[in-house]
């Protein structure tokens, strides 16, 4: 005689009773233990789907044990209202590094670590007085993974903590602009802004719509594109004396060529000194100091020669030396000189303009001819020690103030040959200042 088959005590399903069952009636038996078994199979199956969706009950009525829902709600109820931000997303790739910020809402923030995650490094940082901030104070680099652990507390003292993993946007995925003036600066009035980038720029729309430079003057400053690298903002007369301008770069993030992200944020204030433009006549070897309108002083020079004209225009001081070696291999005219002691020299161009003190002129060339490879010369002594018209000038002369040279046969200076943008007409200027 066959046993009858019992199902799996652990089902829920009634045991059949323990009786020989008649041959006919096997198969129906063996349905129903079928169906017994895959209906157990299901509620575990059901049980196992939803235990982690907090549905499941430990019992039918849920008061023995605590479901999972029943645990969420209770640390629900109990958590802490202290929110954490930071701004790098956990497993960003892309993050700025001039924007890395822990914040806190509801509560405060109690410590901040930041660290290289390869070596540990820490990155020293200053949590706000108020504990509703954090901020990094030493550098952070392009390229490098960093983590971040905030922990702070609500006002009834329950705590929280937020992570961050990431990683900042690589040099090679970035671009970074140099520019002139210096934050904090005086300059002439003639001193533009200047940008130079450390790659090339294709979304030029975009990059000169997160620039802004204004005046307290009021003047109206446009930015202009030289090339894909050099941006300049100008007005369209020289700056008003005592004015000043600030400068808003807000490149961070912003795409300046395809997956290439910019990474500078901040604000520049420079200061408009006196007005002072100084006009050299070529044809009467002498120029004419003007501050504010009046003339201050006139010295006697020695430009170009025939051979070497000076270059016509409005040039902008860019540099100052005390002194300083002018070789002519690096300008294009080989050995004709090597001066290693030149003094009192001011740059007027890139291409190597300058005006400086002559101690190795005759004396009687200033006021009558024309001598040098293009600068513009001035009496003076070797060393730069000695009460000269060259020193004077150079003690009279700031970065920005302008040097107009007019009557050269030779032609206007390029725009973009050093700060000299004032000789692009106005009209020209503003042609593409959107683009």
């Amino acid at each position: 005689m066959e046993q009858p088959v019992t199902p799996p005590a652990s089902d829920n399903a009634a045991q059949p009773q323990q009786f020989s069952t008649p041959r006919t009636a096997r198969p129906l038996a063996r349905r129903r233990v079928r169906l017994v078994a895959a209906a157990a199979g299901l509620l575990v199956g059901a049980l196992a789907l939803t235990a982690c969706g907090g549905d499941a009950k430990a019992n039918d009525d849920g008061k023995s044990g605590q479901s999972g829902k029943g645990a969420d709600a209770s640390a629900a109820k109990d958590a802490s209202t202290l929110k954490i931000t930071i701004s790098a997303k956990d497993g960003s790739t892309n993050a700025s590094i001039n924007d890395v910020t822990v914040k806190a809402e509801g509560g405060k923030l109690s410590d901040v670590t930041m660290t290289e995650a390869q070596g540990g490094k820490v990155v020293p940082g200053t949590l706000a007085a108020d504990g509703l901030s954090w901020k990094p104070t030493g550098k952070v680099e392009r390229g490098t993974q960093y983590k971040i652990a905030a922990n702070g507390k609500d006002d009834k003292g329950r705590a929280a903590t937020e992570n961050s993993q990431f990683t900042t946007v690589s040099a090679k995925d970035s671009f970074i602009g140099t520019y002139t003036p210096d934050d904090g600066s005086t300059v002439g009035v003639g001193m533009p802004v200047s940008f130079t980038f450390n790659k090339a720029i294709t979304n030029k729309k975009d990059v000169l719509s997160h620039i802004t430079v204004t005046s307290s003057s009021g003047q109206q400053v446009v930015g202009h594109w030289f090339n894909s690298q050099r941006l300049d903002f100008r007005p369209e007369q020289y700056w008003k004396a005592g004015s000043k301008v600030t400068m808003k770069i807000d490149l961070d993030k912003v795409e300046g060529a395809k997956g290439v992200y910019g990474v500078q944020k901040k604000n520049v204030t420079f200061t408009i000194g006196r007005n002072q433009v100084s006009t050299v006549d070529v044809k009467t070897q002498e120029m004419t100091v003007q501050q504010d309108g009046k003339t201050i002083k006139t010295i006697a020079v020695s430009t170009g020669s025939a051979e070497h004209p000076t270059y016509n225009g409005q040039m902008v001081i860019s540099e100052k030396f005390t002194q300083t070696r002018m070789n002519g291999d690096s300008v294009g005219f080989g050995g004709e000189y090597d001066i290693k002691d030149v003094p009192h020299a001011m740059r007027l161009s890139t291409s190597g303009t300058f005006i400086h003190g002559n101690y190795w002129g005759d004396p009687s060339v200033f006021g009558n001819e024309g001598t040098s490879h293009g600068c513009v010369g001035m009496r003076d002594v070797k060393g730069a020690a000695g009460d000269t018209s060259a020193k004077w000038m150079f003690d009279h002369s700031m970065i920005g103030d302008v040097v107009v040279v007019k009557g050269s046969p030779d032609k206007t200076i390029a725009p973009d040959n050093g700060l000299n943008g004032w000789n692009l007409p106005w009209a020209q200027w503003t042609a593409d200042s959107t683009s």
